[in-house]
């Protein structure tokens, strides 16, 4: 079966189509600046990349474009759209509706709707994606594969939040926690490599990037998150605040005279470590300059790797033990500094890392000494995948 996976964000897409017997991905690629003049990077198999400037007004032409090299004569995969036999979209916020992923109906589709008052800046996308891909290919089954899905099994006491229980019941406010694909996808891979029964393994997954959260998985069930209401929960991230006393958000508006929106941009957008660093987002960027003696970059790196700690102890104590910490996404694989820094806070629980592996970048390997207490292992995401994999097992129900 082939499985064409779509993530669409507010002006990007990216896709795989991926052949779910072999697991094999066919092709991948990633439009950008979707809404202005557009960019297409196309890569079919182990070819050479495609790189097209092509004019992308919206989401539509986008995915149109898409299927257009996919079956194009010198750079496609297949001859005809006929071979694509499923389709998954990735949804970032489904709300208390979804638990699982789901084939998407009308229903779906008014649910997702709803939650976009919840995730404004994806949710939207998401739908602008589903719509376009059902106007151009009506007979394809798609299913709609949450972030928040996996988070679901959060007890009340963990995700409720100290307010009137009122606008619980009323708005559904709450913790939903993001990434839970990947936090699902990394747990499973973990017990794997460990020998361990998934429905009987305890971790924290550490999902470390641009965005970031730290997850508690507990018998394979995701119990504790540190994202919340938004993905502006919880750790400091590249350009997020985390999680802050709620009465700085008035603070700021009163002393620089801003607007509600404009203390949210601010917070989501221009903080975490690019705000404390005043560097840049970027860990590599961060590293540089930390080598030049910059004191900030500095500053902005150790409260990266204390906020990741204080969490990633906080779910271990949750739990009646843990067989694995587990690092994932682009800092978590590649940023054996961040690794080192965030590990040498918890001596206390026993870890212990090998210096030479931590420098490994990308690969399925454990990066602990033998006489750590608990393991300590990078295990790459694969959202993609996952997300195939699920819409394969819900198209053949």
């Amino acid at each position: 079966m082939n499985v064409l996976v779509i993530n669409c964000g507010s002006s990007s897409l990216k896709y795989q189509l991926i052949e779910s017997e072999s697991e094999e991905v066919l092709a991948k690629g990633l439009c950008e600046r979707i809404g202005l003049d557009g960019h297409l990077k196309h890569t079919p198999g182990d070819k050479e990349p495609v790189e097209l400037e092509e004019p992308l007004p919206d989401h539509m032409k986008a995915v149109e474009m898409v299927l257009k090299l996919l079956t194009d004569p010198e750079h496609g995969v297949i001859t005809s759209l006929d071979e694509i036999d499923a389709i998954g979209h990735r949804v970032v916020h489904g709300g208390e509706w979804f638990a699982a992923s789901t084939l998407i109906n009308e229903e779906v589709i008014q649910a997702i709707t709803n939650c976009c008052d919840l995730a404004p800046l994806h949710n939207p996308a998401n739908l602008i994606g589903i719509d376009a891909c059902r106007k151009l290919m009506p007979e394809v089954p798609m299913a709609a594969v949450f972030d928040t899905a996996f988070h679901q099994t959060m007890p009340e006491e963990a995700f409720l939040y100290g307010i009137p229980y009122e606008y619980y019941r009323r708005y559904r406010i709450r913790k939903y926690g993001f990434h839970g694909t990947s936090h699902r996808y990394v747990a499973i891979r973990t017990a794997e490599l460990l020998k361990k029964d998934p429905g009987h393994f305890n971790a924290v997954i550490c999902h470390l990037g641009n965005g970031a959260s730290i997850c508690a998985v507990q018998n394979g069930r995701s119990v504790d998150t540190s994202m919340g209401l938004t993905p502006l929960d919880g750790l400091v991230m590249g350009t997020r605040c985390g999680t802050i006393d709620p009465a700085v958000i008035e603070y700021i508006a009163q002393k620089e005279d801003k607007s509600l929106t404009q203390v949210m941009e601010l917070l989501n957008k221009k903080s975490g470590v690019e705000g404390v660093s005043g560097v840049s987002s970027d860990f590599r960027d961060l590293e540089a300059a930390i080598n030049k003696g910059n004191p900030q970059a500095k500053l902005a790196l150790d409260q990266f790797c204390y906020r990741a700690a204080q969490y990633i102890g906080a779910y271990a104590s949750a739990m009646s033990h843990v067989d694995a910490i587990v690092f994932t996404a682009g800092i978590g694989e590649n940023n054996g500094t961040a690794r080192a820094g965030i590990c040498a806070r918890l001596k206390y629980l026993g870890l212990e890392l090998d210096d030479t592996l931590n420098q490994e970048r990308s690969v399925e390997i454990r990066i602990s000494t033998k006489q750590s207490r608990i393991p300590v292992w990078v295990v790459p995401t694969n959202e993609e995948l996952a997300i195939a994999r699920e819409t394969v097992e819900l198209v053949k129900k």
